[in-house]
């Protein structure tokens, strides 16, 4: 399906005011019958008649879609922006709320149930957050089909312009289709990132925008100089066709989310020193300490006996310690069942074994360190079992980007900053996408992408998928 540069947000916004007028019509509607239905008779009279509750929604309802307008709950440029689109949700209903009582208090005859009024309160926040929130998945998947998604200009073909497009490109359901790029070095026709090219340079920026039909212009700050990022501004920031973003200029924090704070008028940028944030991290929290602990409870007896056939297969410890990097850098220990033989390093230096660095290249099917148990034991991943401590002790995630040794940070080069905003993780994106036979590359594009790209349902579709592979023994040895 071709792609519409200019997104039919008429239609878009018509199907929200729909889907919030069906909302609140539903509110009140259970809210009466859960007031009035539920243990308590039905009175035919006033103030708890059918019809009185129903006179009420003639102006109450218009009146609360007016409120969402002016918290802009319509308004492109904040429509489906998670906790703060259900933030200003909750403000509006609770001044919804207000002026139904305010109302009443002006209007004696007017006497409503508070039981009544409680509930609208609560039923309101919660149906319509449930509708955007449905809403704004399906738009997702929408916009993987080519639909609501803007036409948009990339200020700069360097490094950051480039890292722009890719993540961009990797995420269609975010709304930007990326056309081609803007760069005052770079000719026009030379290709940036896959067929996306230069149109042209900062003078012909305003012609494109006409052209292309531009909705979003998303300048990469270290490709122009500050008199070209003002010309830019005074050409483009004024346009009501176009929206002028700028990229933080932090291209080795590009995943890390940034804060703006004013300080004496001054708009000022700081890093956050974690990824995840605010509910995102409460529900991470969440998810990993409940289901790790009931993991753990579950899993204690297998975990025991395979400890003693451990002990029985070979000789040394049931559990390894391997030292590896956590967030914000620091170290650990992450606990394993143990599958290799006793000073398995030393082995590999002694007998020449054919085994890759893990720095370097993939593992070997075949390696002779491993115990006979230890390959059914990482066959089925119930090696990793003891890493539910880690998680109950803070240190890991049940999902999150692939742990590694200190050894192995210089291959994430620029990308390191980024892997020490979130705990590593039991299972992950590298997990489902092939395990062993991914090539290191490979492993910390999805780690980087995993860390852009969270959420919590993303953690959850992880987790399913890990199952399957798991089963299947796929890249496991």
């Amino acid at each position: 399906m071709a792609v519409s540069a200019r997104a039919p947000w008429r239609l878009l916004t018509g199907g929200l005011l729909a889907l919030d007028a069906t909302m609140l019509l539903a509110t009140v509607s259970l809210a009466y019958l859960l007031r009035f239905k539920t243990g308590v008779p039905l009175l035919e009279t006033p103030p708890y008649s059918l019809a009185f509750y129903s006179s009420i929604v003639f102006w109450a309802v218009p009146v609360w879609l007016g409120l969402f307008a002016l918290y802009r709950l319509y308004d492109r440029r904040y429509l489906f922006h998670g906790l703060h689109e259900y933030t200003r949700i909750f403000n509006a209903c609770t001044t919804g709320l207000v002026v139904v009582v305010l109302v009443s208090f002006l209007d004696t005859t007017l006497v409503i149930s508070r039981g009544w009024l409680i509930l609208t309160w609560v039923l309101s926040m919660a149906l319509v957050t449930s509708g955007r929130f449905a809403a704004r998945r399906l738009l997702r998947q929408l916009r993987y089909r080519g639909w609501f998604r803007d036409a948009t200009l990339i200020v700069g073909g360097n490094e950051e312009g480039r890292a722009l497009a890719e993540q961009f490109l990797a995420d269609p359901g975010g709304g930007l289709h990326v056309v081609g790029f803007v760069d005052p070095s770079l000719q026009p026709g030379v290709e940036v990132v896959g067929d996306l090219q230069v149109l042209g340079d900062l003078a012909a920026i305003s012609d494109l925008v006409q052209r292309q039909e531009i909705r979003e212009v998303v300048i990469a700050p270290t490709a122009v100089s500050r008199d070209e990022l003002l010309e830019l501004y005074r050409t483009l920031g004024h346009d009501p066709r176009v929206e002028l973003r700028l990229s933080s200029g932090l291209f080795e924090m590009l995943t890390t989310a940034v804060l703006v704070q004013e300080s004496s008028g001054v708009p000022l940028i700081t890093p956050q020193r974690v990824r995840i944030t605010g509910i995102d991290a409460v529900l991470k929290s969440t998810l990993d300490y409940v289901a790790a602990a009931a993991a753990l409870l579950v899993t204690l007896p297998v975990l025991l006996a395979l400890a003693l056939l451990i002990k029985i297969d070979s000789p040394g410890p049931a559990f390894h310690r391997r030292r590896v990097m956590g967030r914000r850098g620091t170290y650990f220990d992450a606990f394993k069942l143990r599958t290799m033989m006793v000073n398995a390093e030393r082995r590999q230096q002694q007998a020449s074994i054919p085994f890759a660095d893990r720095r370097k290249a993939l593992k070997i099917e075949t390696d002779p360190r491993i115990t006979r148990l230890g390959r059914f034991l990482r066959a089925s991943s119930l090696d990793e079992l003891p890493q539910l401590l880690n998680v109950l002790r803070g240190e890991m995630s049940l999902v999150g980007p692939r742990m590694i040794a200190p050894d192995e940070a210089p291959r994430y080069g620029k990308w390191l900053v980024n892997l020490h905003t979130v705990k590593p993780g039991i299972t992950g994106p590298w997990q489902v996408e092939g395990r062993s036979d991914l090539p290191y590359d490979e492993r910390v594009r999805l780690s980087m992408n995993y860390i852009r790209n969270y959420s919590i349902w993303l953690d959850l579709q992880i987790m399913l998928r890990t199952i399957l592979v798991i089963v299947r023994r796929q890249g496991a040895y």
